[in-house]
């Protein structure tokens, strides 16, 4: 393959549209003010690309862009930047995952230009889980930057094209910021105020965490749209599957940032059928939160089930009444972004 062929199948660097910071599938969906879905692709334990667009398949067939974690909960799999990099030449809309956790700003800010050459429009900002909850505790933890440092750091390449150092960036990245937000876990009344900080850092989307207990999360939504803050981020509430209330009490117990009332999980546990009746519950969850004022779409979390997703946002209906009907799948292949 010559250097010219290499060529033809790059990303093309192009300007974003007038009012856009990027050139996102997901950013248009947003401000054109349409109801838009993320999901979570779980990094394999392979080097084997075949393993990553096995995942990416059902998600692309709903998703306006599929999440590549960044090592979550501290566990090693194959990197975001990695993913991002194979779906985005396969034409698959990314969010390019950062946790602080494990680089310092300067390797932070060259994986930034990197992604941002292969096409990368999304980055989701994260402090990450510490060293501990995971099963290398003998890591060595970074933590140069905190989520709101990260934001201030790429919004600062992006809108004034230089590096923390002042050096100038020939072409800067072009970004559409994402942080991530736990509206249900207290304390409650700090959140929004959190997410406050965050938006004013640079974010200008948020996922948040799974979303178990819709009149907590409405309390939040109240706070945020008081605050004037619903018109200044997009907010994608998370939500997921449970297979068991085995693994709803784990998850509960387990990993940090969890809120499950007990009446879902003793809806689960009493189901004939568990996994079918949290699939239910899931659908449920999303038709009722996207009622809420505020929310601007959801992000959908589904541990090694992603072809799940693709049922799951189908059945909730959400897609049809955005009214346009279509998915990445139906217009081919997905948008780069």
């Amino acid at each position: 393959m010559s250097d010219n062929d290499i060529a033809d199948r790059m990303p093309r660097y192009e300007e974003p549209p007038a009012g856009h910071v990027s050139g996102s599938r997901l950013e248009r969906v947003l401000r054109r003010g349409r109801f838009a879905v993320t999901a979570e692709l779980n990094p394999p334990d392979s080097a084997d690309p075949a393993d990553v667009f096995e995942a990416a398949r059902p998600l692309s067939e709903v998703c306006d862009a599929i999440n590549a974690t960044d090592a979550s909960g501290a566990n090693c799999h194959m990197s975001s930047i990695g993913i991002c990099a194979l779906l985005t030449r396969a034409g698959y809309g990314t969010i390019y995952q950062i946790s602080c956790r494990d680089r310092n700003r300067i390797a932070i800010q060259g994986d930034v230009l990197g992604a941002a050459a292969m096409g990368v429009c999304n980055v989701l900002c994260l402090t990450g889980d510490g060293v501990g909850v995971g099963d290398q505790p003998g890591a060595r933890p970074v933590f140069d930057f905190d989520s709101l440092s990260l934001l201030r750091t790429i919004r600062t390449m992006r809108d004034d094209g230089v590096f923390l150092s002042g050096r100038k960036i020939t072409r800067p990245p072009r970004m559409f910021l994402g942080a991530a937000e736990n509206p249900c876990v207290p304390p409650y009344e700090w959140r929004p105020e959190r997410l406050a900080k965050k938006v004013d850092a640079g974010a200008e989307f948020i996922q948040t965490n799974y979303i178990y207990d819709v009149p907590v999360f409405e309390r939040f939504m109240a706070r945020v749209r008081d605050l004037g803050l619903a018109d200044r981020v997009f907010i994608l509430a998370g939500v997921g599957p449970l297979a068991s209330a085995r693994a709803a009490r784990w998850m509960r117990s387990n990993v940090p940032g969890i809120h499950i009332p007990d009446s879902v999980i003793e809806r689960v546990e009493k189901a004939p059928k568990p996994a079918e009746e949290g699939k239910r519950l899931c659908i449920e969850l999303i038709q009722q939160i996207r009622e809420i004022k505020g929310v601007a779409g959801v992000h959908v979390m589904a541990y090694r089930r992603e072809h799940q997703v693709s049922e799951i946002i189908m059945e909730s209906g959400v897609l049809q009444a955005r009214g346009d009907g279509r998915s990445q799948a139906s217009e081919g292949k997905a948008e780069i972004g």
